[in-house]
């Protein structure tokens, strides 16, 4: 068993011993590198002459060039900063160099430095020139697949292929862009410039998704706005509500969606809102149930209140009978018992709020009718050992007796046949009439 003194003095020693060699390793000599072959070793004056053959090839005749014992020295002026490091590279390649002293400067004359750019720039006129037939080719090409696409998606079966005028400029447009990108296709490979379409493509990609952070909720609206169009939820007059907002539906346009509210006013909401929000189409199914509650007196027959206000509501002429009317017991608090009704119409025969306002007006009525008190909510506080007030007293007046309930009216059938919504009808086909919109009947609906 290894006590701790004797570990510690065998780790010292692997750490000396590792150090040594570590030390040994350091202190040993590095093998040099390993020669460039250059054949013959040449003397100095055919190093020389060897790189003014060079030089002078080149164009840079006013280059000096020095060589002593292999060293090389480069000396004159350049008309760019880049020729000076080329010139170096050139003269470290030849045989026989030990080493390159470059003294070259780049020129400060303006006209020797416009040289260069002036001469890039012939050139490639002269390259242009000599491939201008080849171009034009190139160009007539494009502009014919252009021309095809064009004549393609102005057809009109994509009308008949789409659902509705938004999809089908969609899919134009789809067309226009695949048939523009082949025809570049071609006439850059007709040109000899196809490694260009790389290029192209990568730098779109780049702007395209800057774009598209830039107008995310444009773009976020936009698809909201293609899948509103191909899974419709309404139709138009309609009545929805959305996000809170109740009216009828005048138009789908590729951006909102625009409705006409129950006071006539336009509510215009983003169909990226509408594409997310809880959507109620009161429209879509013609029967409508409509709920009210009438408090009466605790002290009431419950049960043959309830029957009568059932047997009220079974009577009025437009409601269903079935589903037929039911009439339950809510609650029951301090000021009496609550009693809701509930019953069914057709929309397309009777006005929600008109029927249901009927329907409070003629229960209640039959209610009271019966002697059933409706309690009333209104609270009085009377002083104790004051009298009473009467109406008109403080005036000197004399005391009037309660009016007399003038006898109700029997509503005729035309009374339940009005509709504050259906007023907005002839409002909305008279702005549709105006544009166009997204909304088609032969749509698939949700």
């Amino acid at each position: 068993m290894l006590r701790w003194p004797n570990l510690f003095a065998i780790l010292l020693v692997a750490c000396l011993a590792a150090g040594g060699v570590a030390h040994a390793q350091e202190e040993a000599p590095k093998a040099p590198a390993a020669p460039i072959a250059v054949g013959d070793v040449r003397a100095d004056e055919e190093i020389a002459a060897r790189l003014d053959a060079i030089l002078a090839a080149l164009g840079h005749d006013d280059i000096a060039v020095g060589v002593e014992a292999g060293v090389v020295t480069l000396s004159g002026e350049v008309a760019e900063e880049t020729e000076i490091a080329d010139l170096t590279a050139i003269g470290e390649r030849v045989e026989g160099v030990v080493a390159v002293r470059s003294e070259i400067a780049a020129t400060q004359e303006i006209v020797e430095q416009l040289n260069p750019a002036l001469d890039r720039f012939t050139t490639r006129l002269q390259q242009a020139a000599g491939r201008l037939p080849l171009l034009i080719v190139a160009l007539a090409i494009f502009a014919l697949i252009l021309g095809i696409g064009l004549l393609v998606a102005g057809a009109r079966f994509w009308d008949r292929l789409a659902p509705n005028a938004f999809i089908a400029g969609l899919y134009r447009q789809g067309v226009r862009v695949a048939i523009g990108i082949a025809g570049l296709v071609v006439a850059l490979d007709v040109a000899g410039a196809a490694a260009l379409l790389g290029t192209i493509l990568g730098a779109a990609g780049l702007v395209g998704l800057a774009l598209g952070f830039a107008v995310r909720d444009t773009v976020e609206n936009f698809v909201a706005s293609i899948m509103l169009s191909l899974r419709q939820p309404f139709q138009p007059n309609d009545l929805v509500e959305i996000e809170g907002d109740t009216g009828r539906v005048i138009r789908l346009t590729s951006r909102a969606t625009i409705l006409l509210s129950l006071d006539g006013n336009h509510i215009r909401i983003p169909n990226a809102v509408v594409f997310k929000s809880r959507i109620v189409n009161f429209t879509r199914n013609a029967e409508r149930r409509f709920s009210f509650d009438i408090g009466i007196d605790p002290d009431a027959d419950l049960e043959a209140t309830r029957f009568l206000a059932q047997d009220t509501l079974a009577g009025l002429p437009f409601v269903l009978a079935e589903p037929a009317p039911l009439v339950w017991i809510e609650d029951v608090t301090e000021a009496g018992a609550i009693l809701r009704s509930s019953a069914w119409i057709d929309q397309a025969a009777t006005g929600f709020a008109t029927a249901r306002g009927d329907a409070i007006r003629l229960v209640k009525g039959a209610i009271e009718a019966a002697g059933v008190a409706i309690p009333d909510t209104t609270y009085r506080i009377r002083l104790e050992g004051a009298p009473m007030p009467v109406a008109g007293a403080e005036r000197g007046d004399r005391p009037r007796s309660a009016p007399t309930r003038p006898a109700r009216p029997v509503p005729g059938p035309a009374a339940f046949h009005q509709s504050e919504e259906k007023a907005l009808i002839p409002l909305v086909q008279a702005e549709r009439e105006a544009t166009d919109d997204l909304l088609h009947k032969d749509a698939p609906r949700e």
